[in-house]
């Protein structure tokens, strides 16, 4: 429902925007790209590293409002995302480009919405200039001048912020230096495959009874909702959306010897990432490709509002978790990943050397 809460934050973000100057005409002399955005945790095509100048790139997202089930129970959770996938797509520019995205509120919708790119400059990172009705669309454009992993969510103003954001609409930029990653020492850093993982904590309503409770829209779903998000305790914890979005038949793959690069995005509270049975080789704790990466981490930290990159060649088959290293959340709230990996083993790195068996009896004199 489109409330008069609701009209009464838009029109102070009209005001405000108002208050911002327009963008400027289409006067770049610059060629366009158009790309077209997949869903996580896969990325759209790009090159690593380009000997080609600038480019207007061109993103377009779509709004949707929706019920999404989010754990094996079947709970229901009135989702509302960026292109229909929780987190929003990557989107992914090389320093000095142009992203041109085209934000679109389809009149099906009940709620105003705009974006927030935290890795753009000025008018509140594009939330001043994009805030949109039902039926409405708007074209933002902004400069990649600091490279990076950068979150963006949507702040429509007040509370209606922290509820957006946390009811899926937060996704990553990647803006990658134009000649490619490096080790912080000049040596290039290539990966073969890239995944994007967005984590999301939940704040389901229960009934009297303790059973999570189902809504018709957004707008049933808000009083309720607060309520729960006031006491900082979530109801899940998850990657992609939901409760095993990323294991079983979805286990993200590799084979023994790929370079992975693993962006990890968390738009509203802290993590602490971990791949269980592997490292972070090189790990953008902060995000930030300008900053010399660490090196073989275990555990690396995604400050809640930002995103990291971690990279990690793959040295032994099977099956590693991927995890957040609060365990509670990992293993009871569902914020857990699977990489299922191909490929030889190799005992040097790692053997059984006995099978388990029955202890032996003690030897008597």
């Amino acid at each position: 429902m489109f409330t008069r809460r609701a009209a009464l934050i838009s029109a102070a973000a009209t005001a405000l925007m108002l208050a911002t100057p327009a963008l400027a005409a289409d006067d770049l002399k610059l060629p366009r790209q158009k790309v077209e955005l997949v869903a996580p945790p896969f990325v759209h095509a790009h090159e690593q590293a380009t000997k080609q100048g600038p480019k207007i790139i061109e993103f377009k997202l779509t709004i949707e409002e929706k019920k999404v089930v989010i754990d094996e129970k079947g709970t229901t959770f009135q989702a509302m995302t960026f292109n229909g996938s929780m987190p929003g797509p990557l989107m992914v520019v090389h320093e000095g480009d142009y992203v041109e995205t085209t934000l679109v509120n389809p009149a099906t919708n009940t709620m105003p919405h705009n974006i927030d790119f935290h890795a753009a400059t000025g008018a509140l990172g594009g939330g001043a200039l994009t805030l949109i009705n039902p039926g409405e669309q708007v074209v933002l454009r902004w400069k990649a001048t600091k490279t990076g992993v950068f979150v963006y969510h949507c702040a429509p103003g007040g509370p209606m912020i922290p509820w957006h954001v946390v009811s899926g609409m937060n996704g990553a930029v990647m803006v990658l230096p134009r000649d490619g990653l490096n080790d912080g020492k000049g040596h290039a850093l290539k990966y073969d495959k890239i995944y994007y993982i967005g984590e999301q904590d939940m704040y389901v309503p229960r009934d009297e009874k303790g059973n999570f409770k189902s809504y018709d829209s957004p707008g049933e779903a808000f009083t309720d909702t607060e309520e729960v998000m006031k006491k900082l305790t979530p109801t899940h914890v998850v990657f992609n959306g939901k409760v095993g979005a990323l294991t079983g038949k979805n286990a993200l793959t590799a084979n023994v010897g790929e370079n992975v690069l693993i962006v990890h995005s968390q738009a509203n509270r802290d993590s602490r990432p971990h791949l269980i049975g592997g490292h972070g080789d090189y790990v953008w704790e902060t995000g930030k490709f300008g900053n010399a990466p660490e090196v073989g981490l275990e555990t690396w930290f995604i400050r809640g509002g930002s995103a990291g990159a971690a990279l990690y060649k793959f040295q032994q088959p099977g099956i590693y978790a991927y995890v957040t290293h609060n365990l509670i959340e990992a293993a009871d709230l569902g914020a857990t990943a699977h990489f299922k990996v191909e490929g030889k083993w190799n005992d040097d790195l790692m053997t059984q050397v006995k099978a388990p068996a029955e202890i032996p009896a003690a030897k008597t004199n």
